[in-house]
């Protein structure tokens, strides 16, 4: 027990140090929680101005992607996370077989970087999800649409690098494949569903797992990317306690140390459906900064290092709206009328510090705090409908 306390003490105000792949938002809100434990951090991403480089004690511009960058730069630290999933597997691997700890594990992350890997392992395990289909190109899904082995409609997912609406398309006819990319890819069948639910799984080392309470997403029509996250959903109790069961399961089949989005259908029959995961913080759990006793950031870096889990619940009722690029601007970005929200009831903006602004690029969120969630939702409306973000 001693030993283990000194363990634990060790990260703090010492030279234990912790490397981030990915220097991005995530990684910047995650620094926050590094900066208030004191705890050492490196950073790693390929842009120069990346959210990140403030934060970070140590800084390094490289490409995620490479081995060698990835390697070497994982070497200087005691533990390995990342707040993207398009990372290096194979440095990783070495990186954990010469004793460097790495959560989540690189085996976890080649489960879930491939979207069709993680798919069938879905199958394997029994998780409810979507019938599906994996193609290796194009051509392939041509032919089987030609041979009448599939039909319109469907939703076709590049099998990698997809991300806030990218790589994923609703296929309802012909006209619409020509819309899509040359690439592996998966095509799942439509679900009728009265919801899109997702519930934030953490587990750390010892087998300790929690989840925080469902939450509720409202997507846009056309960019296919979150606009509106409501905690608590807007669902029935049972439904809401089957769906954190399911993803509780999700994390433990993974095996996955960390934290662990879980994004979920209710069908129209009040069945769970998986759709996908995130082993990382993910946009569903932002309003747990304001909004729950211990926010997801603080969550994951508790989990890597083999922490106490903190507690999950919700202190009041949030609404999570996305700030991103309004279509027609490209450039130096300007948030106009900021000081208009920031005069509205249980309004807070996070800014993430990017420069340059672009169509549906994630500029930066407002969590609206109000225990009553109508309310909240009503003004997370006039939150969206008020700042914009654009060029100067």
């Amino acid at each position: 027990m001693l030993t283990d306390l000194i363990l634990m003490n060790s990260y703090f105000s010492s030279d234990f140090k912790l490397a981030i792949l990915g220097g991005g938002q995530l990684g910047k809100m995650l620094l926050y929680e590094t900066r208030k434990f004191d705890i050492q951090t490196l950073v790693l991403d390929p842009s120069p101005e990346a959210p990140s480089k403030i934060a970070a004690n140590h800084f390094v511009q490289g490409d995620l992607m490479d081995f060698e960058t990835v390697y070497n730069f994982g070497k200087q630290a005691d533990v390995v996370t990342f707040e993207i999933e398009a990372v290096n597997i194979e440095a990783l691997e070495k990186l954990q077989a010469e004793g460097i700890t790495v959560y989540p594990s690189p085996q976890t992350l080649r489960k879930i970087q491939d979207k069709g890997v993680q798919k069938d392992f879905y199958t394997e395990q029994n998780i409810p999800t979507a019938a599906y289909k994996r193609f290796p190109n194009l051509e392939a899904l041509r032919l089987d649409l030609t041979a009448n082995q599939m039909s319109f409609p469907f939703v076709w997912k590049s099998t990698q690098g997809g991300y806030d609406g990218k790589g994923v398309q609703v296929v309802r006819n012909a006209e619409d494949l020509n819309k899509i990319i040359d690439v592996p890819c998966i095509a799942e069948s439509m679900i009728p569903f009265k919801n899109e639910l997702a519930v934030i799984v953490v587990r750390n080392p010892k087998g300790e797992v929690k989840s925080y309470p469902v939450v509720e997403m409202e997507f846009h029509p056309e960019a296919n990317q979150v606009e509106y996250v409501i905690c608590p959903a807007r669902i029935d109790e049972q439904v809401a306690q089957k769906a954190r069961e399911v993803a509780t399961k999700v994390s433990e089949a993974f095996g996955h140390v960390g934290l662990l989005a879980v994004e979920l259908f209710q069908t129209e029959d009040d069945d769970i459906i998986v759709n996908e995961v995130a082993p990382r913080p993910h946009n569903s759990g932002h309003y747990t900064i304001e909004g729950s006793y211990t926010n997801q950031f603080e969550q994951h870096l508790r989990a890597i290092l083999d922490l106490p889990l903190g507690e999950t619940e919700s202190k009041t009722g949030a609404v999570m709206v996305n700030l991103v690029g309004e279509e027609g601007y490209t450039g130096d970005v300007f948030y106009e009328k900021i000081e208009h929200i920031l005069a509205l009831k249980g309004v807070i903006p996070h800014i993430y510090g990017k420069r340059e602004t672009r169509p549906f690029r994630k500029m930066g969120h407002v969590t609206i705090i109000n225990s009553d969630l109508s309310e909240a939702r009503k003004i997370a409306e006039e939150v969206k409908n008020t700042i914009k973000v654009i060029t100067k």
